[in-house]
């Protein structure tokens, strides 16, 4: 074997143009294989991080029935227990708390339907970006509990600007009686998410609790893990543990499943995208290995004659194959690390991009992984094996009389 893999590499640089130019196929091949997988999972860390980091969390508690119903009297059930517990937990980093309800602002020009949050600001900006993204005014500073603050577009929708007032009228928890109340605009943000900037206001929990009259109670409990792979995992104990008391604890993908779908979507995509890469280097092999044995028919000829069995045309040539494949996979490897470490320090900007809901609102970094320069080259390498093994059975079934005539 040795003897026909130092043959082999001889004979793949007979023609060291065309040797080169199949190679540099098959590399680039790799390497957009690998760039793309990086790439790939850069793009769903980006926008992972865009969904759960701007507002929603990587997880929520609730009352069971209050995500399909949205009625301002389903409140989580036991919250001391549950507060007490996540206190407790190992996964749990930071967690913060929010009433919800349906609302209506008005101003002296208009009037818009809203979703009226209550938060907590102290935990609030461990949770989300709000506080990061004001454009004007701040995030509730002081301890004035009539601070509102409100999305660009909305403020637009409204016309009102910092200092201006409006009024907030929200149906009461039990009773369903209307309750109003003025509030001061003290922030205006801008997500760059359209219903974020115009359906939805803040304002403090405990002033929220009060106008919805929910005393002590809450609707929602959003989770930050300590890592953000827990929140993928649906069988660690965190859901069922938090899912007792006629509550819920789901993650993100349950609260986003569009955005699950996207994800979905990108692994599909980069299986075609491999089909395609695969498909290249195929050509590329099967058009190098037979261009060389038709120049070397003569070759095999004599070597039949001589007495070498078949077996061994197939080793010689799955050997050529092999040697092909292994300088292709350093180029492509070589190639494929440049790309990925140059795209890397650079970023990729697809800022302001919306998919599925969700806007990234950061720079694009691909996310190099060992496995990129282990697997796909693994992979190249025994699928030229595989796809020499055609080249190599045909060269092997050469009549000998028909292969020495081409001297002629």
């Amino acid at each position: 074997m040795i003897f026909f893999i130092k043959l082999s590499w001889r004979n793949i640089f007979r023609n060291k143009r065309r040797t080169i130019i199949a190679c540099i196929a098959i590399g680039i091949s790799l390497a957009s294989l690998i760039v793309w997988d990086a790439i790939s999972i850069g793009m769903k860390n980006s926008l992972l991080k865009s969904v759960t980091s701007s507002f929603l969390g990587e997880a929520q508690i609730h009352n069971k029935d209050f995500r399909d119903t949205q009625e301002t009297e389903k409140t989580i059930n036991k919250l001391g227990k549950i507060v007490s517990d996540l206190k407790k937990e190992e996964k749990v980093d930071r967690f913060t708390f929010r009433t919800i309800s349906f609302s209506m602002i008005t101003s002296p020009s208009e009037v818009n339907s809203i979703i009226l949050f209550g938060i907590k600001p102290e935990t609030e900006k461990y949770l989300s970006k709000i506080d990061d993204s004001i454009k004007e005014g701040n995030f509730f500073k002081g301890n004035n509990e009539r601070d509102i603050v409100i999305g660009a577009k909305l403020a637009e929708i409204l016309e009102v600007s910092i200092g201006d007032r409006v009024v907030v009228t929200v149906s009461q928890a039990k009773n369903g009686e209307l309750s109003q109340e003025m509030f001061r605009i003290s922030g205006i943000y801008k997500f760059n998410i359209k219903e974020m900037d115009t359906g939805m206001a803040f304002i403090r929990l405990g002033k929220a609790q009060k106008i919805l009259g929910l005393g002590n109670n809450i609707h929602e409990i959003a989770i930050k893990f300590k890592n953000l792979k827990f929140s993928t995992q649906n069988n660690i104990s965190f859901w069922k543990k938090y899912s007792k008391y006629d509550n819920e604890a789901v993650s993100w993908s349950t609260l986003l499943p569009q955005l699950k779908n996207i994800f979905d979507f990108i692994g599909y995509s980069f299986i075609i995208f491999g089909i395609i890469f695969l498909t290249v280097v195929a050509f590329g092999i099967i058009n190098t290995l037979f261009m060389s044995l038709y120049e070397r028919i003569f070759e095999f000829g004599v070597l039949r004659a001589v007495g070498t069995r078949p077996s061994g045309i197939r080793k010689l040539i799955i050997c050529e194959a092999g040697s092909l494949a292994v300088f292709s996979i350093i180029l492509g490897t070589i190639l494929g690390f440049i790309i990925t470490i140059i795209i890397t320090k650079t970023g990729i900007d697809y800022r302001g991009l919306e998919i599925a809901g969700a806007t990234m609102q950061e720079l694009l970094y691909p996310v190099m992984q060992i496995r990129q320069y282990i697997i796909y080259p693994i992979v190249i390498f025994l699928f030229t094996l595989l796809i020499g093994i055609y080249p190599a059975i045909f060269a092997s079934k050469m009549s000998i009389s028909n292969a020495l005539r081409k001297s002629l």
